[in-house]
């Protein structure tokens, strides 16, 4: 007997999704593309079975914190499940995550593997576990800033180790920068850093640690008797180990009791005068520290956009196959309706996150102009993406109704999850002011009008797109210079939405044929509902065109 409440378990999440292949293509050459692909098909079919059921147990399952051993002896470590260790060595070992954009080898390709494919394998993975891909990006991170500002002697010691794909070696990677009397206001840290001869000895609290027992940490502390503020911070390397195999001084205190990442451990970390070693320039640890907030924050993005297309993806089958009222669901407007809200969520995200992969992959080469596109392209992903996928992954729910608030589901663990990435590395209202800073005082906006000028001119001479890009622009660079912040947010959204509608109409005109069609199609959606003033007492113009799109 057939089941009334649709399941789609068993279905390769990429082989559902081919606009995923079709994107990926512009971003990477035709020979890695084929190397990347096998990986992506296995992926797929994981996400959509045994990842999936990995992930729904470890939610089931948090991590367990403990501070002493059967015997007495005061020994803290996090008993974590193993569905979660299983989803480790899938993402550290099997597919490289944060291996892959800092060596070669990974998948067998002889140099690093392009910022896009590990968007792409990432996006993928996430749509089926959110949580572990925090370790992962920080890890991933934390890798890159030291690789950029560490001394030889740290690189050597821990970057091996933070890239490794063998379990037995691999270190993970997290960042103590939280402090409950700061939150957002860096700025206010008051942990205290001592030189004590070749090393520093860290004291104070760190409130929100996520990957609590990592095997290396970045912490920022304030050299004792520094200047206030985020000048005077210094950035340092903190391991949860001593060369001596003795513990570090800091402790655990407990394990955040969360809304969503329950997979995760995150805690409160008290440092208890911790030996830690000065990353870079002691006067710039805040600046250093940024790159690896800003490339935690572009994960940020790439993760919303992979939960609302695995979100798109279960309110779509449900609506195919479930039958009400004597007709499938998806035959009824209103859910056709939603569904296309989900779906121009997504496919915007997606959109942005590839462009700002192409830029990473040009500014890591010493493109100027493609770093300053990267610098308003990520707090833009980060801003907008994780505030429609909260949106997004609660309308999925509700397609498939009172099941959809069931825990046994994926779409409660998505809408849980989702709330996250709005909070971590910024608040909404943090990374909006950030969009207006990088436009204010880095020429960020400029950048990326050429890039999308650019773009615009291959995807064919469009007056509608081009004047509300225009617009667009024009009101976002006034709120950043005049430092109007009651209005960042609503001109963030604004560049942000416009710059979606040039990348997937470029998307559409380079893809081709009937997947390229719906692209350009999804691009004057955004228009017509994101960017275009509308009659809210008027029938919607653009009813007529999304009905193709879910043909």
């Amino acid at each position: 007997m057939a089941s009334a409440v649709p399941d789609a378990r068993g279905a390769n999440l990429y082989h559902a999704d081919p606009a995923l292949a079709a994107t990926l293509k512009l971003c990477i050459p035709a020979d890695l593309f084929a190397v990347v692909d096998p990986h992506l098909q296995r992926l797929g079919a994981l996400a959509g079975s045994s990842l999936d059921d990995l992930a729904a147990t470890a939610d089931k399952n948090p991590p367990r914190l403990h501070h002493r051993d059967r015997t007495g002896v005061d020994r803290q470590w996090i008993e974590k499940h193993p569905a979660y260790e299983e989803m480790e060595r899938l993402a550290f070992g099997e597919f490289g995550l944060s291996a892959m954009s800092h060596r070669p080898g990974v998948f067998g390709w002889p140099k690093p593997l392009p910022p896009a494919v590990k968007y792409a394998i990432s996006y993928l993975f996430v749509q089926a576990e959110f949580g572990l891909l925090c370790p992962v990006s920080m890890t991933d991170a934390l890798a890159r800033t030291l690789a950029k500002f560490g001394s030889p002697d740290l690189v050597g010691r821990y970057l091996p180790g933070l890239t490794a794909t063998d379990m037995d070696q691999h270190l993970q990677g997290a960042m103590f920068m939280t402090e409950q009397g700061a939150g957002s206001d860096v700025g206010a840290t008051a942990t205290v850093a001592e030189r004590a001869g070749d090393h520093w000895l860290l004291t104070g609290d760190k409130w929100f640690c996520s990957n609590a027992d990592a095997e290396v940490a970045l912490v920022l502390a304030r050299p004792r008797d520094g200047i206030p503020g985020t000048k005077g911070l210094g950035l340092y390397l903190l391991p949860r180990t001593l060369s001596d195999g003795t513990p570090n001084r800091y402790r655990i205190v407990r394990l955040k009791d969360k809304l969503g990442t329950r997979s995760m451990a995150s805690g409160e970390i008290k440092l208890e005068g911790a030996i830690a070693y000065l990353v870079g320039d002691e006067a710039k640890g805040f600046v250093q520290m940024a790159d690896m907030i800003n490339t935690s924050r572009l994960s940020n993005g790439m993760r919303a956009a992979g939960m609302m297309r695995r979100a798109f993806f279960e309110a779509r089958h449900v609506a195919r196959q479930r039958i009400a009222f004597g007709r499938p669901v998806i035959d009824m407007p209103l859910a056709r309706r939603q569904l296309m809200k989900i779906l121009l969520a997504a496919e915007c995200a997606r959109a942005v996150m590839f462009a700002a992969a192409r830029a990473l992959e040009a500014a890591d080469a010493g493109d100027e102009a493609a770093r300053r596109r990267l610098r308003v392209l990520t707090p833009l992903l980060k801003f907008r993406a994780c505030r429609d996928a909260r949106r997004a992954t609660g309308d999925a729910m509700e397609m498939r109704g009172g099941a959809g608030y069931i825990e046994e589901w994926s779409d409660a663990r998505l809408l849980r999850d989702a709330h996250l990435g709005s909070i971590w590395e910024g608040t909404s209202n943090i990374v909006a002011g950030d969009v207006m800073r990088a436009i204010r005082k880095e020429h960020a906006l400029e950048a990326l009008d050429a890039e999308l000028d650019r773009l615009d001119r291959e995807a064919g001479a469009d007056e509608e797109r081009f004047g509300l890009r225009e617009r667009a622009q024009g009101f976002a660079a006034d709120v950043a210079r005049q430092d109007d912040a009651e209005h960042a947010r609503q001109a963030a959204s604004g560049l942000y939405y416009s710059t979606a509608a040039t990348l997937l109409a470029w998307e559409g005109k380079r893809i081709g044929g009937a997947l390229g069609a719906q692209r350009a199609a999804l691009s004057r959606l955004v228009m017509r509902n994101k960017l275009d003033a509308r009659d809210p007492l008027a029938p919607d113009s653009s009813a007529q065109e999304a009905e193709a799109l879910l043909a």
